[in-house]
């Protein structure tokens, strides 16, 4: 853990504090009005954008201008009642405090490395490339010759036939008979995902050069997919990982396997053409059930009934982070991510608002899974590759199958930031770190800050072993000793559970209160000032208590 995170999470409790208090403070009861409107207006654009999706013609318009309209009613709504900047400084504050408590969390967990080891260069390495995919980059980055350059011998695919699954498989296991020791395409994820098979099959390293489109698998690898040059550089000074494949009976597949709305809607051979115009017109039928297969899906013990879209994928994906969504954190978990959506009516599209909670959203992770349907085939995208294969389907993992040869030097794979945890966060801010001796993280020993008494009877001890017998001066340090009649030193032992915080913290709030004296600012600053000291580290603690004393004699006075 960097010292930087217990000071992220503490940006994050302020921010979420006082995202939380200025729509109280300002909106007042009202507040609860301003959640519920937005919350709604919410649910009729997603209750708008099914009704879109699942009508035709003048429904469909009408659907569309519900969903647009919703959003813009509840901004007028706010603006009318003069509240809007209200809401969105309020919404701004709490998405910085998201974002900085989910950026603490994954400093605190800290960057993972892959198991990486160093190799020898290959002595015959044979690298297939593809000049169609990624509309030419082969020939434009000149890749051939500068695999030749490096040693390599390169089989360029005939561009009046480059999709032929038959050929590429037939080349990489005519290689690996007459000797090489490396195996390599320069295309896109479903070439990758043919070669990538034989390599595992016979045990030889395998390496990737994104040339293709998208290269989704490049991208979870660390990958640079703007400079698949560099990627070359594998050859003379590369590292190796180990990572999973996916199999959908004995195909391989590198990324996902789609079934269901999307897996349909590809095989039209109107797709290709006019994506866009394809997806609205076949749409309806498929997510009514009224084409389409009926999916079956068992996975991990759980069986999923008709859901209109089903995803597999070779080690789950990111579904935490709406940026991070096609993303996998690891290639090298050894199981499957299987995500899978049921929306069978407009009040079940708008509980997609509870997220991960969502009925009709199934997220989980399995070493097998089994697709099944009434009919004998069913339409599956294999890579972005659209298939026609027969059921039932059984998805399985290969734990640690495929030898990749990486460059040493590369991007590497973004750290993914995990769920918002407001207990880790609190629990995180309240952590110091000790960077001179190396010691790692540990908790604050004694904090102590002094308070006014509600009228208490003498001066009590209310924490620790002691609890509710009088403070003994002598125990007292010398900056404390000046504390004057009316005051007790609460003392927080951080080192012992979270929870005795939590009622230290519940003890001094109600003082707080006592001490604005009624006056709404003065509470809202002394409480802010509370919630500061409670995240600072002792080292920051004496001039925040210099302030608060200071801030305290002119409120009471």
């Amino acid at each position: 853990m960097t010292s930087a995170a217990p000071w992220t999470a503490r940006l994050a409790l302020v921010a979420g504090a006082m995202a939380v208090v200025i729509l109280l403070l300002f909106a007042g009861a009202r507040s609860v009005v301003l959640v519920a409107v937005g919350a709604g207006g919410t649910a009729v654009t997603l209750a708008g954008v099914w009704w879109t999706l699942v009508h035709r013609g003048p429904v469909r318009a009408l659907a569309a201008v519900l969903a647009v309209a919703a959003p813009v009613a509840v901004l007028v709504l706010y603006a009318l009642a003069g509240l809007l900047w209200v809401v969105l400084v309020s919404l701004a504050l709490w998405a910085l405090a998201v974002a900085s408590g989910r950026f603490a969390l994954a400093e605190e967990t800290g960057p993972r490395r892959p198991g990486e080891r160093r190799v020898a260069p290959p002595e015959r390495s044979y690298l297939i490339m593809n000049p169609r995919s990624g509309g030419g980059k082969v020939d434009r980055l000149g890749l051939p010759e500068k695999a030749e350059a490096l040693g390599a011998r390169v089989a360029v695919l005939d561009p009046d036939h480059p999709d032929q699954a038959d050929g590429v498989v037939g080349l990489a296991r005519r290689a690996v008979e007459e000797g090489a020791d490396l195996l390599g395409v320069a295309g896109g994820d479903g070439t990758q995902a043919l070669v990538a098979g034989v390599a595992a099959e016979h045990g030889v390293p395998f390496v990737v050069i994104p040339a293709g489109t998208r290269n989704h698998f490049a991208l979870d690898l660390g990958l640079d997919r703007d400079d698949p040059s560099a990627c070359l550089d594998a050859l003379t000074d590369g590292v190796e990982l180990r990572v999973d494949l996916g199999f959908i009976g004995e195909r391989v597949f590198v990324n996902n396997a789609s079934f269901g709305a999307y897996a349909a809607v590809v095989q039209s051979p109107a797709y290709r053409d006019d994506k866009v115009r394809t997806t609205l017109q076949l749409l309806p039928d498929l997510l009514t059930h009224e084409t389409g297969p009926d999916l079956v899906v068992r996975a991990g013990g759980r069986t999923m009934d008709r859901p209109q879209a089903v995803l597999v994928s070779n080690n789950p994906y990111r579904t935490g982070d709406p940026a991070g969504l096609g993303r996998r954190p690891r290639l090298d978990s050894g199981v499957l991510g299987v995500l899978a959506v049921t929306v069978d009516s407009a009040a079940q599209a708008a509980g997609l608002l509870r997220g991960r909670n969502a009925p009709g959203l199934v997220s989980t992770t399995t070493e097998d899974v089994t697709v099944d349907t009434r009919e004998p085939t069913v339409p599956v995208g294999v890579d972005g590759e659209p298939l026609t294969l027969r059921t039932p389907l059984h998805c399985h993992i290969a734990p640690g199958a495929l030898r990749v040869r990486v460059p040493r030097h590369r991007p590497g794979v973004p750290a993914g930031r995990p769920a918002m945890d407001w207990h880790r966060v609190r629990r995180l801010a309240l952590t110091t770190v000790r960077t001179a001796t190396g010691r790692g993280p540990h908790r604050s020993r004694l904090w102590r800050m002094r308070v006014r008494v509600l009228r208490l009877p003498g001066r009590r001890e209310t924490e620790g072993p002691g609890v509710g017998r009088p403070l003994d001066p002598a125990a007292l340090r010398p900056e404390e000793r000046d504390a004057t009649a009316g005051h007790l030193v609460v003392e927080a032992q951080l080192g012992d559970a979270v929870h005795r915080l939590h009622h230290a913290g519940a003890a001094t709030g109600r003082v707080v209160r006592h001490l604005a004296g009624g006056g709404r600012w003065g509470l809202v600053g002394l409480w802010l000032m509370e919630l500061v000291v409670h995240a600072m580290r002792p080292s920051g603690c004496r001039g925040m208590r210099t302030v608060w004393a200071g801030w305290r004699r002119r409120s009471t006075s």
